[in-house]
């Protein structure tokens, strides 16, 4: 226990492992995950693996308020449960979102707690009139897994977890062992410019010119004007592919460049725009690499789900190639459907956003922060941000905000895991961690 009675990071990590394997084994046992899926840790597993611990830990709480019963550290240790008293301040939020689902989860009908379940790892509920609510639980629980797959100690140790499920009840059977395949991201240098030859100058080399560093603190953006985040603009104009991506400049991308490669391109240059405008992003480089790199790329997904994507489904990249979903090999046409419905679902929000200012203005009624930009400050600073707009009546039962940023962060966490984008995203932030705020 810390001096100010307050548990270890390191305490709380541990106990959440321990009973993240033992969910995962649980749920291969309940046919909702199977082993090829733990072993190839495809989709987006980084989010479901935690979304359904903290799951089945809700529906074993059996304390008001809600709190976890920690493993034991030694037979002879004493019972102690994780509480808003001791929990460490950097899980206090992770712990509001989750004590809020538990007795809503325990509410439910069996079946629809295992529909619930089902929901949480993208699958159909079995129940023909399944409740209204589960999609705003299943979005809460999986948005404070994000916060969490973000944390550097749970990428480490994940890989480890998925392999304690795969070997769970197989008895030691004959056969090819499966391997569970997870590798966490890079690591990125905060500080770049604190060992020599690390400046980012001289890492800049093999980056796309609209991510090389000119002066000191300057990003190099494609030429694209400078636009206000739309939370900023009471009234937002339609947005349509900006005709300047199309302005010749120097990169190594061709016609001829494959669909991964144009997109991973499309959205480092994208990446640059987006932290010229946001200086908080810029300073979250310094204080936390991973959480700054995943917010990053899911506010540049963002950018060209709303700037660059077609009437089509087609991006407009860097050097006005057009490229469209049928280009695309199958493994990645998902991925560009998804960037396509999240720009339709960004418009729609932005409009509904409008509509509700305007009625609540005539009705004479103050206009809260409209959802677009709660979901942005759930992108940068995750879900615990927006707890605090539960006594705002803003949080609807679908959980609607919530619902947005967490695909935005699943479509991120799907394209950085791409083989394509693990080759250069280390160097990528690299440099972009050394521009100043």
């Amino acid at each position: 226990m810390s001096p100010n009675n307050r548990l270890t990071e390191e305490i709380v990590q541990d106990s959440f492992h321990s009973y993240l394997k033992s969910s995962l084994a649980q749920a291969k046992a309940e046919k909702l995950l199977d082993a090829d899926i733990l072993s190839s840790a495809e989709g987006d597993l980084m989010i479901t693996g935690p979304a359904l611990c903290l799951y089945f830990g809700a529906l074993r709480c059996t304390t008001d308020p809600p709190s976890v019963p920690l493993p034991r550290q030694t037979k002879t240790s004493s019972p102690l449960d994780l509480s808003q008293e001791n929990c460490p301040e950097a899980f206090i939020s992770f712990l509001n979102v989750w004590a809020s689902c538990v007795p809503r989860i325990q509410s439910l009908a069996p079946e629809h707690q295992h529909d619930l379940a089902r929901i949480i790892c993208n699958l159909e509920p079995l129940t023909r009139n399944s409740d209204m609510s589960l999609g705003g639980i299943a979005a809460d629980l999986r948005a404070v897994a994000i916060d969490i797959s973000q944390r550097r100690t749970f990428q480490e140790r994940y890989g480890g977890d998925l392999q304690a499920a795969i070997d769970a009840g197989s008895g030691g059977s004959a056969g090819v062992k499966i391997t569970a395949s997870f590798v966490p991201p890079p690591v990125y240098d905060p500080s770049p410019n604190s060992s020599p030859g690390a400046s980012p100058r001289n890492q800049a080399s093999n980056l796309p010119a609209s991510l090389r560093p000119g002066l000191p603190g300057q990003i190099i953006s494609h030429n694209l004007p400078p636009q206000s985040p739309s939370h900023l603009s009471p009234n937002p104009a339609p947005r349509t592919p900006s005709p300047s991506r199309s302005t010749p400049s120097p990169t190594f991308l061709t016609q001829d460049t494959p669909a991964i490669e144009a997109i991973r391109e499309t959205l480092y240059a994208s990446l640059a725009d987006v932290l010229e405008r946001s200086p908080s992003l810029r300073g979250l480089l310094k204080r936390d690499p991973p959480r700054a790199y995943f917010a990053s790329v899911a506010f540049a997904i963002l950018e060209v789900a709303t700037t660059s994507i077609t009437p089509e489904g087609s991006i407009v990249g860097v050097l006005g190639r057009e490229l469209t979903v049928a280009q695309c090999p199958p493994g990645l046409r998902p991925m560009m459907l998804e960037l396509g419905a999240i720009g339709r679902m960004a418009k729609e929000v932005e409009e509904e956003d409008t509509e509700e200012a305007m009625k609540l203005a005539q009705a004479g009624k103050d206009i809260p922060p409209p959802r677009m930009e709660r979901m942005k400050l759930m992108l940068e600073e995750g879900v615990g941000h927006d707890a605090m707009q539960e006594s705002s009546g803003r949080r609807s039962v679908e959980g609607r905000a919530v619902a947005f940023a967490n695909r935005v962060n699943a479509l991120a966490l799907g394209m950085t895991r791409l083989k394509a984008f693990r080759e250069r995203q280390k160097d990528v932030f690299k440099v972009l961690a050394g521009i100043g705020p």
